[in-house]
């Protein structure tokens, strides 16, 4: 029985074979890709996810808009001040505590599902078990095409990562 496999990582020396590369994983139809570099490059190299951190951040926000107004509806009703003649409903003096408490839960829900979505805290990533892997903080430039992709197996893609003369390509263990 074979070990289960991350993916397919390529160690490339320069910049512009790796752009290449990329660029021919990209037209070839990849999309669970990972790339790895030095420094940084500007965005648009990779296909992007659409993320919906915002949209739960929003429904965290509405939700706790609307818990803290019915908290302080609630408490006014059970415990009745007439403070200068006002109504016990008074909203513009629920206003402050109500904004208060929608962002604290959008930023918390938001911190909370960044983690979750980012898969942190996480120790160890499989790439690390790649003794080259070591230099892609320092000169090297490195791919990995994950196993989950749908094309991973597929000889046309591993033909274009060593048609750019990588300097390694190896299966990395899960």
């Amino acid at each position: 029985m074979k070990a289960p496999v991350h993916g397919l990582l390529a160690a490339y020396a320069s910049e512009t074979s790796f752009r290449a590369a990329l660029r021919g994983l990209r037209e070839a139809g990849c999309v669970r890709t990972d790339a790895y570099t030095p420094y940084p490059l500007e965005a648009g190299l990779l296909p992007q996810a659409a993320t919906p951190v915002g949209w739960i951040m929003l429904l965290a926000g509405v939700i706790g808009a609307s818990g803290g107004f019915f908290l302080q509806w609630f408490a006014s009703r059970d415990y009745p001040l007439n403070v200068g003649g006002r109504p016990l409903n008074s909203w513009p003096a629920f206003i402050p505590i109500t904004f208060e408490l929608t962002v604290l839960t959008a930023a918390l829900v938001g911190v909370l599902t960044l983690f979750c979505l980012a898969g942190l805290p996480r120790l160890h990533h499989p790439v690390f078990t790649d003794p080259r892997f070591k230099r892609a903080s320092q000169d090297r430039f490195f791919i990995c095409l994950r196993a989950d992709d749908p094309l991973y197996a597929s000889e046309n893609v591993r033909r274009i990562l060593t048609d750019l003369h990588p300097e390694s390509i190896a299966e990395v263990p899960a």
